[in-house]
């Protein structure tokens, strides 16, 4: 039934991007029909999407899982398939065949249709869920509080499909499980007994890491029964991000309690998502980089680029890159003056390239040559780094990832000078729930919000 769920899935998105195409074709040339080439073009992007999705975990079940998240990963990976398609006719030396404005609806109504078909998807399955239909039923076991809770999250989200049958409490001498609808089985035989009668679909383990022999019991117990068993161990007072997640580790399942939050598979597509945003925007945007060059240069003395020494990912040294705002001026070694208010160092060109954010636009270039990514936390100077690494917790743990031209804290104001410790210490805490929510739906909101609101700020001065 699964293959089958699987065939049909991607027989479906075949045809949403043949439907692009036409669509986008009646909506630029009034008319379906079109040259062989373009088909061509069309078939080689469905194909390459049958190849891409599933590395994107697009045909993956997403029972219980983020619908946003979804979208997200839908987008990206239709993104990288029209890119490739731009690869390919560039290879053919057959760009200029194609008009660029049908190639953009064609993406965007294909990239809608996809998501829309899935959200639509998951809606109607949620209602048939929350109606009684293609349900999970779910054994937990755990103390009185952590069966509770996990009950609550069950009971709050039935569109998910999964609905609490029984529950084993571990420690009834500590407390009691309150939930009066869900029976509680008094042993580890009981239980099992229960999930047999019940034909119960799934058995969730909510139990530290030092109960290790109750985990094997059970595993040995089921291990001739098609239970899925999962183990949800509760690591969050050790845990550095919520939802660590478990990787392989030479061969090895291991759960990362002080590490990086995102995958290698996450990096790698946020890697891809970077080069290829940052060579369009650089591309868009090479007329007005040529006209502020020019302004700065005749604003006042001295370079057009402002070049310093900042910590990138794992705390590696590189060279960013802004267009000059400053006059040129000496500072002592080891000292670093941030700029303030009505700072009389500042040019008038370059006030106002800093109150709009322009003159971090070269950062695209940091963004190709890999040394920052287009979101993420903000990267500081040196000095900064030396001090705030001291003082504020959790400071240095920015440096898990790339630094980015913007992020989760500028947009939400956290931007400028920190000319308080307690400013230092709310842009850290707002990098690090960026860092433990990660997502590409959440990079796009930042985006987002950086071109329609963040262009110009009370504290960019």
């Amino acid at each position: 039934m699964r293959k089958f769920q699987d065939l049909l899935a991607r027989v479906f998105d075949v045809a949403l991007v043949l439907v692009g195409a036409a669509v986008a074709s009646q909506i630029r040339f009034d008319y379906l029909a079109q040259s062989g080439f373009y088909w061509a073009l069309v078939m080689f992007s469905a194909a390459f999407a049958l190849a891409i999705f599933p590395a994107f975990g697009v045909y993956e079940s997403w029972r219980g899982r983020s619908k946003l998240s979804l979208a997200g990963q839908v987008s990206l990976a239709w993104l990288i398939v029209q890119g490739s398609a731009l690869v390919l006719m560039y290879s053919l030396h057959r760009i200029d065949f194609v008009s660029r404005l049908w190639f953009s609806y064609w993406t965007a109504v294909t990239g809608g249709l996809l998501i829309a078909y899935r959200l639509i998807t998951h809606a109607v399955l949620a209602r048939a869920r929350t109606a009684g239909l293609n349900l999970h039923q779910v054994a937990i076991v755990g103390s009185g509080s952590q069966c509770d809770a996990i009950i609550r999250r069950i009971d709050s989200a039935p569109g998910t499909g999964f609905r609490a049958t029984a529950v084993y409490n571990t420690r009834p001498d500590v407390s009691a499980v309150t939930s009066t609808r869900v029976p509680v089985c008094a042993t580890v035989d009981a239980l099992a007994d229960y999930i047999r009668t019940n034909d119960v679909h799934e058995l969730w383990l909510m139990l530290s890491l030092a109960e290790e022999p109750l985990i094997c019991k059970l595993i040995s117990e089921f291990r001739d029964d098609l239970v899925n068993i999962r183990f949800m161990p509760d690591v969050r007072s050790i845990a550095l991000f919520d939802g660590s997640g478990v990787i392989d580790l030479l061969g090895v399942p291991a759960i990362n309690l002080v590490a990086s939050p995102l995958s290698a598979s996450s990096m790698l597509k946020k890697e891809i998502f970077d080069r290829l945003f940052a060579a369009t925007a650089l591309i868009g945007l090479m007329p007005i980089l040529l006209a502020i060059a020019i302004a700065v240069k005749l604003s006042s003395r001295g370079p057009v680029l402002f070049k310093q020494k900042r910590k990138g990912a794992d705390g590696r040294v590189f060279t960013i890159y802004k267009f000059r705002s400053m006059r040129l001026h000496h500072e002592p070694k080891g000292t670093l003056k941030q700029a303030t208010r009505d700072d009389p160092r500042v040019t008038r060109v370059g006030a106002f390239l800093r109150r709009t954010s322009l003159d971090e636009l070269p950062q695209f270039f940091n963004v190709l040559r890999g040394d920052m990514s287009v979101v993420g936390p903000r990267p500081h100077a040196l000095e900064h780094d030396d001090l705030y690494q001291k003082v504020v917790a959790g400071y240095i743990n920015r440096y898990r990832i790339k630094p980015g031209i913007t992020g989760w804290a500028q947009i939400n104001g956290f931007r400028g000078e920190t000319d308080r410790i307690e400013k230092m210490e709310r842009r850290v805490e707002h990098d690090l729930y960026y860092l433990g929510h990660w997502s590409f739906a959440l990079d796009m909101r930042i985006i987002g919000a950086t071109i329609v609101a963040g262009l110009a700020h009370r504290n960019a001065y």
